[in-house]
């Protein structure tokens, strides 16, 4: 069964169980507050826990980690991990030695940062569990809501624990990730220019990023505006969507579109605090796409699979919003802030299919409707069903 933390159900405990049986060592990643520390001391309760935030322990273990490691050497929780990479050597000479499995958990909140080091370490040792914002399956087991409070709300799991309201979680967080994170990733001068790109940003989700276009709204130059964006990448802010490979055609689009792992912060961003707001919002079409995008990426994280992910879209402006590939299966999607299916919703979807024939196509029409269906070419999926992608 699932595991049950403040009564929501983290869909990802099953898959942590298994693996601690097989590898050495685990890693959990993800944005901060996204429950990576509550749900590993939970999982592994009878493990010690240590945080490399505590200056005391960042000490220990960046002066002496063969002690350190001495002292926490079987079963322990290691915090914020990418703070010490002194240890990550010597967690590998322990763990091929001992031939354990389930030794050690780390975590950490700066992605490449922390898959950097372990990669570099613990290759072939180590499993990794990327653990995002609440997946609305896991939401839905605590707290009903209709698909624009699901947006607004957004799914970090403070928000439901303490029933922190939107706009008073959002601000602090925003705050504590560039005190934080930013300036420790890399020097940033001039903070409130960063700000301003966050909020930027925030109005191209969904849409093609255009670094030429936000480094003349802000008066910086292109290399900047690309760097920004992998400090937004690197901590779990914003990720980007890159173009299908497939060679169709020499005209289709060749930019990432631009994302958030997280709509109740875009939301925030644009200064949309409730429902009737974001229903008359130019933005609606879009951030939806982003809560659909996001919350199926959710699943398959939570279920340990790796897939890969995509948009179409070529110069005449034919476009399919998600592509996911799995070897010659291709699941095509298409995602529409309606409850109406009209036909040229379904005329995108087929765009590509004639383009290869070695490909297997599956169609999907994902919506604000509260019930799927299956047709004869494609399947309507609810966005209260998006684990069904």
């Amino acid at each position: 069964m699932y595991y049950f933390w403040f009564m929501i159900q983290r869909l990802a405990y099953q898959k942590i169980l298994k693996m601690a049986q097989k590898f050495p060592v685990l890693v959990f990643t993800g944005p901060r507050q996204s429950g990576k520390t509550t749900l590993s001391k939970l999982v592994f309760s009878d493990y010690r826990y240590v945080s490399m935030e505590n200056p005391d322990m960042l000490y220990f273990a960046q002066t002496d980690p063969k002690g350190f490691l001495e002292t926490y050497d079987d079963k322990v929780i290691i915090d914020e991990a990418q703070n010490a990479p002194e240890l990550f050597s010597y967690i590998q000479q322990i763990v091929d030695e001992s031939g354990k499995t389930g030794q050690y958990i780390l975590s950490g909140s700066q992605n490449f940062l922390m898959l950097e080091k372990v990669t570099q370490s613990l290759a072939g040792r180590v499993y990794i569990l990327e653990l995002l914002p609440l997946s609305h399956a896991e939401i839905k087991t605590v707290k009903q809501l209709n698909i624009f409070e699901s947006i607004i709300q957004g799914g970090y799991p403070r928000t439901f624990d303490k029933e922190i309201a939107p706009n008073d979680f959002y601000p602090s967080y925003i705050q504590t990730y560039i005190e934080r994170d930013v300036r420790s990733m890399v020097n940033v001068h001039d903070l409130s220019t960063f700000r301003k790109f966050i909020n930027i940003c925030a109005h191209h989700v969904g849409q093609i990023f255009n670094a030429n276009t936000i480094s003349k709204d802000l008066g910086i130059d292109i290399k900047t505006v690309q760097r920004w964006l992998s400090i937004l990448e690197t901590s779990y802010i914003a990720f980007t969507l890159k173009p299908w490979h497939k060679n169709f055609s020499k005209r289709i689009v060749k930019s990432p579109k631009l994302y958030f792992y997280d709509t109740g912060l875009v939301c925030y961003l644009l200064g949309i605090e409730d429902e009737k707001e974001l229903i008359i919002s130019n933005y609606k079409g879009a951030i939806f796409e982003n809560y659909a995008l996001v919350d199926i990426i959710k699943n398959h994280k939570n279920n340990g699979e790796i897939k890969n992910y995509y948009f179409w879209r070529d110069s005449n402006g034919n476009e399919i919003d998600l592509i996911i590939e799995r070897g010659l299966k291709i699941q095509c999607i298409e995602m529409k802030a309606s409850q109406t299916v009209k036909s040229e919703y379904i005329k995108s979807l087929h765009y590509i299919d004639s383009f290869d024939k070695t490909l297997q196509f599956k169609h999907y029409l994902l919506n604000t409707q509260d019930f799927s269906e299956t047709r004869s070419n494609e399947m309507i999926v609810s966005w209260n069903n998006t684990i069904e992608i």
